[in-house]
């Protein structure tokens, strides 16, 4: 989960200190959108979402931020931050090894590989995200940014663990995945989440991590879409969460090199004002549709352009030859309606052949 339960505490920085932090020498204004969680801006459970935007290594400025919050939010506050930094000699950090699939395996054993490759790298309690994830970013740039995450083996959140879970699973063209959000409620405060859906065989399962082991990986054993998103939600009345919003995105494809973004939320659903049986007709007729393969993503509509004035926007065209001229079908109203005579020219399927 994004948010925490046990501290509530805010950043001392005003707005117009974290323009500085920027890959390039020039500052950049940081918008204030919701982004998904990747903007410096977002609070999530009342406490402030922080992201590393200096990429790696980080620059001074983020990794200040990063220890002066942790003193804030940690229980033993400045004493364990001057501890650790001040310490002569560290413990070096285990580097996990990549998980390889072999064909020995099964996919639920696989599912497991990938999962415990997460636990290894560990849930970042630190408060600053380590990897920008930026949701409109097309594919092809989050899988580059999941291949820095397996360089760099730092400890991860769950949307990080989302991009990661797709990216070790693109191999795998029966393994369905598609984004899962969660909007909780507790203690007057709003916590999100997300986890990797999994569909393969007829089966859901899930990929992801979280503080709490209940709100991350599920193995693949649910028979529908509704009986794994229950489990979620019964999982969450565990740690005295109410489920106030439900998020299911498209399923992503396998072209690691694709340009199109990821579809976070095809599908809302308001659960807090649903009935089970309401939520259970729409998540299976959602999750009917996607297997049938019918849903689009929003972006694979093309945006409309804005015509300028006096500028046509079909590409131009050379001027045609005058035997073109001749040749060219008229669609004039009184042409249309002859009947062709002969059918000597068409095929079977009925496709006039020319000659």
């Amino acid at each position: 989960m994004t948010g925490s339960t046990s501290s509530a505490s805010r950043s001392s920085h005003s707005k117009g200190e974290k323009g500085g932090r920027s890959r390039s020498t020039h500052a950049r204004p940081i918008s204030t959108a919701n982004n998904g969680g990747s903007e410096e801006e977002d609070k999530d459970g009342g406490v402030l979402f922080l992201v590393n935007k200096s990429g790696f290594p980080l620059d001074g400025q983020t990794w200040e931020r990063m220890w002066g919050h942790v003193a804030k939010v940690h229980p033993a506050g400045r004493e364990m931050v001057a501890a650790i930094r001040n310490a002569d000699c560290l413990p070096k950090p285990s580097v996990p090894a990549v998980p390889n699939y072999k064909a020995s395996m099964t996919i639920p054993e696989w599912l497991q590989a990938i999962q415990n490759y997460m636990k290894m790298l560990q849930y970042n309690h630190t408060g600053t995200q380590f990897f920008e994830i930026r949701k409109s970013r097309p594919l092809s740039g989050l899988m580059e940014t999941a291949r820095e995450m397996t360089r760099e083996s730092l400890p991860i959140k769950c949307l990080e663990a989302v991009i990661l879970g797709i990216y070790l699973t693109n191999g795998q063209p029966s393994v369905e995945r598609f984004p899962i959000s969660f909007k909780s409620h507790f203690s007057g405060n709003n916590f999100h989440h997300v986890v990797l859906g999994i569909y393969c065989n007829g089966r859901y399962g899930s990929l992801g991590m979280s503080r709490r082991s209940e709100l991350m990986d599920k193995p693949l054993i649910y028979r529908t879409l509704s009986d794994l998103i229950f489990e979620f939600e019964d999982s969450y009345k565990k740690h005295l969460h109410s489920v106030k919003k439900v998020k299911i995105g498209l399923y992503v494809p396998h072209e690691p090199h694709s340009f199109q973004p990821i579809e976070w939320k095809q599908l809302v659903l308001n659960v807090s004002k649903m009935m089970r049986s309401e939520i259970r007709k729409e998540l299976e007729k959602y999750a009917r549709d996607m297997r049938m393969k019918i849903l689009k993503p929003a972006s694979a509509h093309s945006p409309v352009k804005q015509r300028s004035r006096g500028k046509s926007l079909s590409p131009r065209r050379r001027q045609a030859s005058p035997q073109r001229r001749v040749c060219r079908r008229d669609k004039s109203p009184a042409v249309m309606d002859k009947k062709v005579g002969d059918f000597s020219t068409l095929n079977e399927v009925g496709y006039q052949l020319r000659i």
